[in-house]
């Protein structure tokens, strides 16, 4: 019998850690991952909102403003990176070898 996790990415690793959160419509929110659940809501501390550019959408702009406590939907989490930077895992779809 194996273990079933509980989301398909694991994120305990990146709790009190910061990370940058991009959302469905291009929204890129930075701060730290206090907490999370299996439908990938976060919650994050001291969040950062990179604010994007009027006339492209898109297009990030440099300035940014802070939003403090942010609770960010799962349905509409498309990227979460760990600010120290990527590292591989292993991919959660894939069954491991011997099993079915």
């Amino acid at each position: 019998m194996s273990a079933k996790k509980d989301t398909a990415i694991e994120l305990k690793a990146c709790i009190d850690q910061a990370v940058r959160v991009k959302l469905a419509g291009g929204r890129e929110v930075e701060g730290v991952l206090k907490g999370y659940d299996q439908m990938l809501n976060l919650v994050l501390d001291d969040a950062t909102e990179y604010l994007r550019d009027p006339d492209d959408p898109m297009t990030l702009t440099d300035k940014k403003r802070r939003v403090g406590l942010t609770v960010c939907r799962g349905t509409a989490v498309t990227f979460v990176c760990p600010q120290d930077g990527m590292r591989e895992i292993a991919n959660p779809f894939v069954p491991a070898e011997g099993t079915s």
